[in-house]
């Protein structure tokens, strides 16, 4: 007998879509509606500063389902519309500040959106965001013409894009207020590591540098920093971070802090409201707090936890944290793979197995370990494969208090599955 609930998942991203696929996965036969307020079907985020943005992929690879496959699992996908409000009492949802639709059970996959650069001449053609498949359509068709790019913001967008700018020629600045690209979350020493190889493809750093204003008449000519500097640029590209989507929880009366607070079963505040994605902020039972994690892999497993919840199985969602970046396909470049959560401060030291050194000719092969006292927190494998299942078995020991023979970490002839037990 058909289900007769309705079960509405409010952002049609690429968590939004993956629970919508396992709810009908795990035999839902009730009614799903998949909202979203882009026009695009629901996508996947990280080609757009990877291999679409570098022009190796189509953009139709990025696509979480091909166009039949909603009708197909009969999901009635609503494109372009906009969730005004939540009435979590009267458990409906308001659309476009319109019409009213009942659910049974919610879920939020609202995600996160850019943070935006308030200084004068931010709006200048030339000035661009990268987030949307649109933002990611725009760069590409004037990246390739550009000859002078100044990226705001040495995190993974930011590197990502530099590195696809100066693999199609151009000059290439980056501007960062801290130290170090990616200080915050890899720390000093492996941060540096990704300094050295942007360097080594001619890359311009301004560290402790911020941006006062854009300049050009109509389109952009020049990035004028705090200190006076004034950077010639036909483009520029700001990434300096995402905000998650949570004006709906709040105004809703739902828990948000630092996102959309959650149980270990990403059951939000309300009991029929749950959370995954971007936005959510979930208790990690591993961890042993709550943390927000804004990567792909957590987009797809949370998305497949919060269904199962939903349809009342019981689950927990202990995922460690994982992301993957590449940048550059000529040597030296790296594809490397973080596995783990350690806050700046949290480790004692980073154990190297492998050379981290950049140099010209050759990819830089490494094992990053954070390691506080004899435990491993967090790992990171550089131009090396197959050590994931390792690796996280290591980090996923080192958080539930089991250590490891800390010399033996930077020993290549000690197997990682002996580290691991």
């Amino acid at each position: 007998m058909t289900d007769q609930r309705t079960f509405v998942i409010v952002g049609a991203s690429l968590a939004g879509a993956k629970a919508a696929e396992a709810l009908r996965d795990e035999g839902f036969t009730g009614r799903i509606v998949l909202i979203g307020e882009e026009t695009e079907r629901p996508y996947e985020r990280p080609p757009l500063s990877k291999g679409y943005l570098l022009g190796n992929d189509e953009r139709s690879g990025a696509y979480v389902h091909d166009e039949q496959w909603y009708d197909e699992h009969n999901v009635d996908l609503r494109l372009g519309v906009r969730v005004t409000a939540l009435d979590p009492g009267a458990k409906t949802v308001t659309l476009d500040g319109v019409d009213q639709l009942h659910y049974d059970k919610l879920l939020l996959a609202t995600g996160s959106r850019v943070r935006i650069l308030d200084v004068p001449g931010a709006t200048l053609r030339g000035t661009h965001y990268l987030r949307t498949l649109d933002e990611a359509d725009a760069l590409i068709a004037k990246l390739g013409d550009s000859g002078r790019v100044v990226v705001v913001g040495a995190g993974w967008i930011g590197l990502e894009t530099a590195a696809a700018a100066r693999s199609k020629g151009a000059e290439v600045t980056v501007v960062e207020l801290d130290t170090l690209p990616l200080r915050r979350v890899l720390g000093d020493e492996v941060a540096q590591v990704y300094a050295d190889l942007h360097r080594e493809h001619g890359v311009d750093f301004r560290f402790g540098a911020s941006v006062d204003r854009f300049e050009g008449d109509d389109q952009l000519t020049s990035v004028v920093l705090k200190d006076g500097t004034a950077l010639p640029a036909d483009l520029a590209v700001i990434g300096v971070g995402i905000r998650p989507n949570v004006e709906l929880a709040e105004s809703a009366g739902l828990d948000v802090d630092n996102g959309v607070v959650t149980d270990a079963s990403l059951r939000t505040s309300d009991p029929d409201i749950y959370a995954c994605g971007d936005v959510m902020s979930a208790a990690n039972p591993l961890l042993g707090k709550h943390i927000r994690v804004e990567h792909w892999d957590n987009a797809i497993n949370s998305g497949q936890t919060a269904a199962k919840a939903m349809l009342g199985q019981d689950v927990t969602y202990d995922k460690v944290p994982y992301f993957f970046s590449d940048q550059y396909h000529s040597s030296p470049g790296t594809g490397m793979e973080y596995a783990g959560w350690v806050e700046p401060g949290g480790y004692d030291r980073v154990v190297f197995r492998g050379d981290p050194t950049v140099r010209a000719d050759a990819d830089p092969e490494f094992i990053a370990f954070w390691v506080a006292g004899d435990r491993v927190l967090a790992a990171m494998n550089v131009n090396i494969w197959d050590v994931q299942d390792d690796l996280q078995k290591l980090v996923r020991a080192g958080h539930q208090g089991k250590g490891v023979d800390v010399a033996r970490l930077s020993d290549n002839s000690v197997p990682l599955g002996d580290l691991a037990g």
